[in-house]
């Protein structure tokens, strides 16, 4: 039996568990799913349902049953999806390493933490011309890599559920379609 302490605690946590409270939190949190719009179904595109259909029809083939059609529309749908989200991670990966101006959260830190330094009573001894190289420095080629798959690696992450999903989807869609089609040769065979 819980107790009617834990009863209270728990109300409590509810209570303030309910999400974020200023408008401005309501209004970033309603934007989480739509930030690279992978979370939207390929349909409630209209050029991409036009390539569904088109791939769906070299898929089932002429002639095909309507079972068998729509089997093909849900392996063509996760493969768009799937083609979506590789885009979508491209596009990311080349915007940010196309960035010059680029540079990681604890760089930007330590340079922020050496101008306060600067204006302080007694500022540390270092040429102007080796300040401004320090606070203009950004990563650049491998280095600049490893560090935007560091930072970034929550986007990253998120989009590789995304492919992963799509995955899963064109596989059940693909064993689910040729078990369509197994099925119906050997209706034709009989």
């Amino acid at each position: 039996m819980t107790s009617e302490r834990k009863i209270r605690a728990n109300r409590a946590n509810a209570r303030a568990s309910t999400g974020p409270q200023t408008t401005r939190g309501r209004a970033r949190a309603a934007r989480n799913a739509l930030r690279h719009a992978l979370s939207l179904p390929v349909c409630s595109n209209p050029a991409l349902s036009e390539e569904v259909e088109t791939l769906a029809r070299e898929i089932a083939g002429g002639g095909a049953k309507a079972e068998t059609q729509e089997l093909a529309r849900q392996v063509a749908e996760a493969q768009i999806d799937l083609r979506r989200v590789r885009y979508a991670r491209h596009q990311f990966l080349s915007d940010t390493l196309s960035n010059q101006d680029y540079d990681f959260l604890v760089n930007m830190r330590m340079k922020a933490k050496v101008l306060r330094a600067f204006l302080r009573p007694n500022p540390p001894d270092m040429s102007m011309e080796a300040l401004r190289k320090f606070v203009t420095s950004r990563p650049q080629g491998p280095h600049k890599l490893a560090t935007i798959l560091l930072e970034e690696a929550k986007e990253l992450l998120a989009m590789d559920r995304y492919e992963r999903r799509a995955l899963s989807r064109r596989k059940f869609a693909i064993r689910a379609f040729d078990a369509a089609r197994r099925r119906s040769s050997r209706d034709c065979n009989n």
